[in-house]
């Protein structure tokens, strides 16, 4: 691309794109040991032992709770079905606590092999990147001065779009990721409502939201299978279409689906809410 100022503008937003998109791909296909080599799983896993001990005294709480409300008194304890709810109950919600994490990473794990399903049924390869297609090169390259001035303005305009758009799209997918980090940091605190039926809907809640917190990549992932599909296929343009309106529509069309795919990546939420019933 030589020295052409409006190439290497052009060029330097797509591949900040394709940096995101395989920064996006990996996010979502990698498990959370490896994220920054681990060092945050393993914050993770300290905050999580740190509060089992508050889990196990609102376990206590919430057990004691529940006899009250559900028996009215401890003396229809005695009676062997209710005793026998009632413990069940208790020991399920300190199993909870103690393999948390283990159910955490499983849930999360079967997400991933959906993510994983979409990918090999899709066939989509995530090297597979947008480029600036050639007849936008040449025709930008046969341009002269006047005729430079609406493609630069166009270049800036497209690009800063295109910047903007890729740092919302990796930072809705952090978010999501953080917020995985943070269901599994807290988990004792809610798995301890499972020790009393009044307050096993906070467990169910919080079981629910998670699972769709991990659901929520595989919707993410299959905006972006969609979206690749598009950008790998440049547009065709007419013979003698003019150069600034080649990057016009071509920017225009790249913005517009990454656009579409920002707005996939928002609805993932309310899909997921409603899905679950949340």
């Amino acid at each position: 691309m030589g020295d052409n100022w409006i190439l290497q503008n052009l060029k330097a937003a797509i591949d900040l794109w394709n940096e995101k998109q395989t920064e996006i791909w990996r996010i979502l296909t990698e498990p959370p040991e490896a994220f920054r080599g681990g060092a945050v799983w393993a914050t993770v896993e300290s905050v999580y032992g740190a509060l089992q001990a508050v889990g196990y005294a609102l376990l206590v709480l919430a057990f004691v709770s529940g006899v009250l409300r559900v028996c009215g008194s401890f003396a229809e304890l005695r009676r062997p079905a209710t005793a026998f709810r009632v413990f069940v109950r208790f020991g399920i919600a300190k199993g909870l606590i103690t393999y948390g994490m283990e159910l955490m990473k499983g849930t999360l794990t079967v997400s991933q092999g959906i993510v994983s399903s979409i990918l090999s049924g899709t066939g989509a390869d995530p090297e597979e990147l947008a480029s600036v297609p050639e007849a936008i090169t040449r025709a930008v390259e046969s341009a002269g001065f006047f005729e430079s001035i609406p493609i630069w303005a166009v270049t800036l305009l497209g690009s800063t779009a295109v910047w903007a758009v890729s740092f919302y799209l990796i930072l809705s997918v952090y978010g999501r990721f953080f917020r995985l980090y943070l269901y599994t940091a807290i988990a004792p605190v809610p798995l301890a409502a499972f020790g009393g039926e009044p307050t096993q809907a906070i467990g169910v809640s919080f079981l629910k939201s998670y699972a769709g917190v991990c659901l929520e990549g595989a919707v993410v992932v299959l905006s972006c299978v969609l979206y690749s599909s598009f950008a790998s296929s440049p547009p065709d343009f007419p013979e003698g279409t003019a150069a600034a309106t080649m990057v016009w529509q071509y920017l225009g069309d790249l913005v517009f689906h990454m656009l579409i795919l920002v707005g996939c990546v928002k609805l993932s939420d309310r899909v997921v809410k409603e899905m679950f019933g949340l």
